[in-house]
């Protein structure tokens, strides 16, 4: 029997990664820091994967056990036969559990396992895993860090589904969108490419990074905070809204041809990725809150980030940036006093100017030709805003 080991019980573990994993054959041990979570899993030793979107099934998921991830279980498991490990856990804790990672490594090494394994961190980040791989040789040296590098391989990928909030009799069920995409870079994979249901191998995962942070963030992020200026709760909502929903699908265009322009992908198809998307924002079950979407907007505002890499992109090839200029004005205009981001936005803009806060977070400067331009839409919201 095949075995894997998901790091991160949570929605996303359970409906997505998870859920593909044991589809495919694995048995998967779930790990969790959450004590409750892991005993329902070895109690229950089931639980049901609900796909609510135009077209509903269900299907369940039985090959599975729990195991901590806060002490000695973890390292045991990874010590052990296991072939696969993933983690869906956020980055921030990526460094946390590369620790077990690392112990589970130098087991396997003392046992002179010459079985490769491989990690796959499926976070919403670029390049996740290679940022666990570096923190799992932090935890590493000598002929430890050499093992780690001869039998252990470190693919990244990049991943999207949406989990919609639900709530089940049986705890551990979870809902998740029909929508499903999870592609992983050959080069950091060793051994046989496996074949995992629902799984893509590809050569260059950037492509493919950028196409989700230009497509669905992109789109999603300019949805919420025209959205959050109207008042609107959900991105459902938001997106029903035609004024919204023609300028999102606008943006999404104008940042398609620069994909296009960038990577050479077929237009046809990629148009055809675009509507797919679009239409993921209309699914009446997910209930996205444009707060969650909108959260953090000085991240988002960054250059390397789902505002302003889109509209750079775009620009640099002399397209149509009129739409996606919407996606930075808008931003600075999200004003949520429960986050963290948003209340430094908005002193900064208070205290400094609007002018200042674009140069700061969007890197921007003053001479440059859309740094006017989305200064004139961020007004123009401002007085649509007023005015409603």
């Amino acid at each position: 029997m095949k075995q894997a080991i998901m790091i991160g019980a949570g929605n996303i573990g359970r409906g997505f990664i998870g859920a593909l994993l044991e589809k495919s054959g694995y048995h998967v041990t779930f790990a969790d820091v959450a004590e409750n979570l892991i005993s329902a899993i070895n109690q229950r030793k089931s639980y049901t994967v609900h796909i609510q979107d135009k077209v509903q099934e269900q299907w369940t998921v039985t090959n599975i056990s729990g195991i901590s991830s806060a002490n000695q279980e973890l390292v045991d498991a990874i010590a052990g036969d296991c072939e696969l490990v993933t983690t869906a856990v956020g980055l921030r804790i990526l460094p946390i559990v590369a620790k077990p990672i690392a112990a589970g490594i130098k087991a396997r090494k003392v046992a002179g396992s010459k079985q490769i394994l491989n990690v796959v961190a499926c976070e919403n980040a670029i390049r996740g895993t290679s940022q666990l791989r570096d923190a799992v040789y932090a935890n590493l040296d000598g002929a430890d860090l050499d093992y780690a590098r001869e039998y252990v391989g470190f693919a990244d990928c990049a991943v999207d589904r949406i989990v919609p909030k639900a709530s089940f009799e049986n705890p551990l069920d979870v809902a998740v969108e029909q929508y499903t995409e999870w592609d992983v870079e050959k080069g950091g994979w060793k051994g046989e490419l496996p074949d995992i249901q629902g799984l893509g191998w590809v050569d260059n995962l950037d492509a493919y990074l950028e196409r989700k942070l230009f497509t669905l963030n992109s789109g999603h992020a300019i949805c919420a905070y025209l959205g959050a200026l109207k008042g609107y709760k959900t991105i459902v909502e938001s997106i029903a809204d035609p004024a919204i929903g023609a300028l999102v699908h606008q943006a999404m265009w104008e940042s398609g041809e620069g994909l296009i322009q960038k990577f050479g992908f077929d237009p046809d198809a990629h148009h055809a990725y675009i509507e797919r998307i679009f239409a993921r924002f209309q699914n009446p079950f997910l209930a996205d809150e444009t707060a969650r979407v909108a959260r953090e907007p000085i991240r988002k505002l960054a250059p390397s980030d789902r505002l302003m890499k889109p509209l750079m992109t775009a620009y640099s090839y002399g397209l149509s940036v009129d739409h996606l200029i919407f996606g930075a004005a808008a931003a600075l205009h999200f004003n949520c006093p429960e986050d963290e981001q948003s209340v430094e936005l908005m002193k900064a803009i208070e205290t400094d100017g609007v002018e200042k806060a674009l140069e700061k977070y969007a890197g921007l400067k003053p001479e440059d030709a859309l740094f006017t331009r989305i200064l004139d839409v961020y007004r123009a919201l401002a007085v649509a805003k007023k005015g409603s």
